[in-house]
């Protein structure tokens, strides 16, 4: 069975779904694995590590994917791309199902099988390829990297001749993946940490990272089945506000990452908020690819308020640290392949009765299978 890796076409897509740790255990296996030549050059990969890995690169696409039984992608297929798949194809990739309806009928149409690996269960067994996961760890690291690095000031207290300089202050406003790898790479660089989350049983793990909780009375909140926030009402979402602009004004970072998969951001940091927030202090808005959770955020962009407040906006901060992100997605599908592939009979079983396959099987049959969906 062939495996298919085409190169980004967008400039700043960094990643790539195949690592040669990935490569290797896939042609253990039993896979032909292929890839564009050039696929991993922004993640650091060159062409020649893929080839000792075992990894055939070539240099026409549309072969590639015609070749292919199984095709590993970060970006969507376009129709013309889809055209060049043979029927039957099963293509992995970050389809944005809830967004890209059209795509999700465009796939059904060509034949393809789609798995969308943003639905991929949140459940102990389907943890090894939950790309969400995956990708939320390294963006909230990298969130507190960027805004260190933006701040004038430094994140640890120090005590020199010159006298003491206290530490800053930094809050985080979910505590979700990346919310928590936040809170602990803010802990690990000597910040004073306090976090905000509607789900009141994430406060053991906010202390257990040597942050403070803060606690906001919202009413009845909790969390879905599979562990995410529920959404608010207008009135609790009012009442979080103001639970949350004295924090933020006496904060020197503030990240939020209330990004919500399928939905539009909530706006949790309002104007007002942000207008009473010190000159020099940072925000960095992780939901800004989905509207932000800031007022103000430009996607993309890092922007200046009236007040001296910089907001960060980049929206996809892993990235910026493409060879881990790369290492862990490719590791991701790579788990997907090897859980369903039966080596004796060189098939990949997506039993439909899976739940796995039951929440990230998007199109089978010509058909839009996904309950969600169809």
């Amino acid at each position: 069975m062939r495996i298919f890796v085409p190169k980004a076409k967008d400039a700043a897509e960094t990643r790539t779904p195949l690592s040669p740790e990935s490569a290797r255990k896939l042609i253990r296996l039993g896979f032909s694995v292929s890839a564009e030549a050039g696929h991993g050059l922004p993640s650091g990969y060159v062409d020649e590590i893929f080839a000792a890995a075992g990894v055939e690169l070539i240099s026409d696409p549309a072969a590639g994917r015609a070749a292919a039984d199984v095709i590993f992608s970060i970006e969507k297929p376009s129709p013309a791309e889809l055209d060049q798949m043979g029927k039957d194809t099963l293509f992995l990739g970050l389809l944005d199902p809830f967004n890209r309806k059209d795509l999700v009928q465009a796939a059904a149409t060509a034949g393809i099988r789609a798995v969308s690996m943003e639905m991929i269960p949140r459940t102990t067994l389907a943890q090894k390829m939950d790309v969400l996961s995956s990708q939320a760890n390294l963006a909230g690291y990298f969130a507190v990297i960027r805004a260190a690095d933006r701040l004038n000031k430094i994140l640890p207290m120090m005590m020199t001749p010159a006298g003491t300089i206290a530490p800053s202050k930094v809050f985080i406003i979910g505590v979700g993946v990346a919310g928590l790898q936040a809170i602990a790479t803010a802990k690990r660089l000597g910040s004073r940490v306090f976090a905000f989350d509607t789900r009141p049983v994430v406060e053991e793990q906010v202390k257990s990272l040597g942050a403070k909780f803060v606690k906001i009375d919202l009413g009845e909140t909790g969390q879905t089945e599979q562990g995410y926030a529920r959404e608010l009402t207008p009135e609790q979402i009012k009442l979080q506000q103001e639970g949350m602009a004295k924090i933020c004004s006496e904060s020197d970072i503030v990240i939020t990452t209330a990004k919500l998969f399928g939905r539009p951001a909530p706006l949790l940091v309002t104007e007002e908020m942000i207008g009473r927030m010190q000159p020099g202090s940072i925000i960095v808005d992780l939901a800004a690819e989905t509207g932000g959770n800031v007022a103000g955020t430009i996607p993309d962009q890092e922007i200046m308020t009236d007040n001296g407040v910089m907001i960060i906006g980049v929206s996809k901060l892993e990235n910026l640290v493409p060879q881990h992100a790369s290492q862990m997605i490719a590791a991701n599908m790579a788990n997907f392949v090897e859980h369903f592939w039966d080596q004796e009979s060189e098939v990949l079983n997506l039993d439909p009765n899976d739940e796995i396959v039951t929440g990230c099987l998007l199109t089978q049959d010509g058909k839009i299978i996904h309950e969600q969906f169809k």
